[in-house]
């Protein structure tokens, strides 16, 4: 379901509602008149939902993380806000940009729509920026040429698979975040794979991994847990127009309460 339209339809109703009893029927209404439970009802919710929906369509919005994609730096039950105007102010429901502020840079925790089906909302790291070259060869990541730096770290323990993976540090652009490797994962899932996504011309897979060049308007993202991410090496570019918001701020986890603050 589009909770933002669903917002934004009770919004015009209570609205529609509210409007109508002040500048009609109540002038109409004997003195002393007991107002309708339907101008009750709108009177009571239009302002709540008002300011709901200002906040969430140009201010913060909240998500919960479903998925391990972004472990360690995300954990599944993790609800989270994103700033929805650092990118650009949009307008709601048509998601339109009408004021550029920022662009995403590499290394931002960036939620957007899947280019595969827009109702659905993803959340991965900037990888690579428009015109980028990216290379994801032998589990190591390189940008415009240059491999990304790495440092070992303990071993990670994930609790939902009791496993344990290999962590490093990755340095994007002085940027530092925590990425998890399973060394003994192919490099891409079910190679040979024939991309079908736009742009898939500008993709080029080997047993190894994949080469990609970025079009303009789009974005590269990867999910820090490396080998347990559908992102961009499978399904493609993020679209511009896609964009939701940058994550940054870890509000609850109800299994693990001392999470709270600590994404950034």
């Amino acid at each position: 379901m589009n909770f933002a339209l669903f917002l934004f339809g009770l919004l015009v109703i209570t609205g529609i509602a509210w409007s109508a009893d002040t500048f009609w029927f109540r002038r109409r209404r004997p003195v002393g008149g007991k107002d309708p439970w339907w101008v009750e009802y709108s009177a009571s919710f239009f302002p709540v939902i008002l300011v709901v929906f200002l906040l969430r369509s140009f201010l913060f919005e909240p998500f919960k993380i479903p998925s391990g994609s972004m472990i360690p730096t995300l954990l599944i039950g993790d609800f989270i806000l994103v700033n929805k105007f650092t990118y650009g102010i949009r307008l709601p429901i048509l998601n339109k940009k009408i004021i550029e502020i920022n662009t995403p840079q590499r290394g931002d925790v960036m939620v957007f729509r899947w280019p595969e089906d827009p109702s659905l909302d993803y959340i991965k790291r900037v990888v690579g920026l428009p015109g980028d070259r990216i290379v994801y060869e032998n589990k190591r990541l390189s940008v415009n040429g240059l491999e990304v730096t790495q440092k070992q770290m303990d071993d990670y323990l994930s609790r939902e698979r009791m496993q344990f993976s290999k962590r490093f540090t990755e340095n994007l652009d002085g940027r530092e975040h925590t990425i998890l490797v399973d060394q003994d994962a192919p490099a891409i899932h079910s190679y040979p794979y024939t991309p079908s996504f736009p742009h898939a011309e500008n993709c080029k897979y080997s047993a190894t991994g994949v080469q990609c060049t970025v079009p303009a308007g789009h974005y590269f993202m990867m999910g820090d847990n490396r080998d347990n991410s559908s992102d961009s090496r499978v399904w493609g570019f993020v679209p511009e127009a896609n964009i939701v918001g940058q994550a940054f701020f870890i509000w609850l986890n109800l299994n693990e309460l001392g999470r709270f603050g600590t994404f950034r």
